[in-house]
């Protein structure tokens, strides 16, 4: 029997999102062995949208064959035959590496392949900083998104790590329009009580944010009510918060919270979760089999949108 919390609404590419980035210079894309249905259907529908450029590692046979599946003439674009997954990721990270594409995209490979290629000194995607996942979720109805890290790439963040996570996303929703984003450090209380690890490191990361973030403000710990709900804060008597009730993003204490929040907002509320990996040279798309087309166009707007708004190293 179906859970009766499930939704049956289906994910919606927001339309700002797409219109935001199609407003700017389209970034090359380079697709990690492209040649299955979910890869190349995900880069198909961008570039027609006028998001990305795409770029092709993997097997040329397979390539064509799906491409032509979708009536798509890519005679135009850079198609680079590799065999198997790892020649297709190394030869993908290379391009970002060599400043020849602007983004690297998983497509038929697997996740634990694609990343030691991004990984891989010899790429030269390294840059010093640590790899944070972000999810940019939104309503079917519209509305403001939520940001939520990190949910699928570190399993137990330290607190450099999530140092690292606010920064991105105070970069990530500047980029976005957001002036002085409101930043939340998730735990289960809003007290630093001992016993609570996360509540704890919630506020040393507070802390350490209003001495090291000037342009955002980020309050820790608090806990999801008091994160979304202005009538919680109410009643918990923390109207003086200046993230409770309105944050924009969520910094999660580890993979679990992470990825149980957004899939919450997905599977419950029918949300569209862009996913983009930051701190390497180039942005990562981490795409799943089970992510719908919506979330796989915003992805790569998303990406678009980060891509217009850093400067190369």
């Amino acid at each position: 029997m179906t859970s009766p919390f499930l939704t049956s609404r289906e994910p919606t590419c927001p339309a700002d999102l797409i219109e935001r980035a199609a407003a700017l210079p389209s970034p090359r894309v380079v697709i990690a062995r492209a040649g299955s249905p979910l890869p190349m259907q995900a880069a198909f529908e961008a570039t027609k949208a006028g998001l990305m450029t795409p770029i092709f590692t993997g097997e040329a046979a397979d390539i064509s064959r799906e491409a032509a599946a979708l009536n798509w003439d890519i005679s135009q674009y850079q198609l680079i035959q590799t065999k198997g997954e790892e020649e297709a990721g190394q030869a993908a990270a290379a391009l970002c590496g060599n400043r020849q594409a602007d983004v690297l995209m998983k497509g038929q490979l697997h996740t634990d392949v694609f990343m030691k290629s991004a990984l891989n000194r010899d790429a030269g995607l390294r840059t010093g900083r640590r790899l944070v996942h972000i999810f940019h979720v939104t309503h079917p109805d519209g509305g403001r998104p939520l940001l939520i890290s990190d949910a699928a790439v570190n399993v137990a963040p330290n607190l450099e790590t999530r140092q690292d996570a606010i920064r991105a996303v105070t970069t990530l929703l500047q980029q976005l329009g957001t002036a002085r984003p409101k930043i939340a450090i998730l735990s289960a209380t809003e007290s630093p009580i001992p016993s609570v690890p996360s509540a704890v490191e919630g506020r040393e990361l507070s802390e350490w944010a209003a001495q090291n973030v000037p342009d955002a403000d980020v309050s820790g710990p608090l806990a999801l009510d008091l994160i979304l709900s202005p009538d919680s804060v109410a009643v918990k008597g923390l109207t003086d918060d200046p993230v409770a009730g309105q944050a924009d993003a969520v910094i999660v204490p580890d993979i679990v919270s992470g990825n149980t929040l957004f899939k919450a907002l997905v599977y419950l509320s029918g949300g569209c979760a862009a996913g983009l990996v930051l701190g390497a040279k180039v942005p990562l798309l981490l795409t799943s089999r089970a992510d719908p087309p919506a979330a796989r166009l915003a992805s790569v707007a998303l990406a678009a949108i980060h891509c217009a708004g850093i400067t190369p190293e």
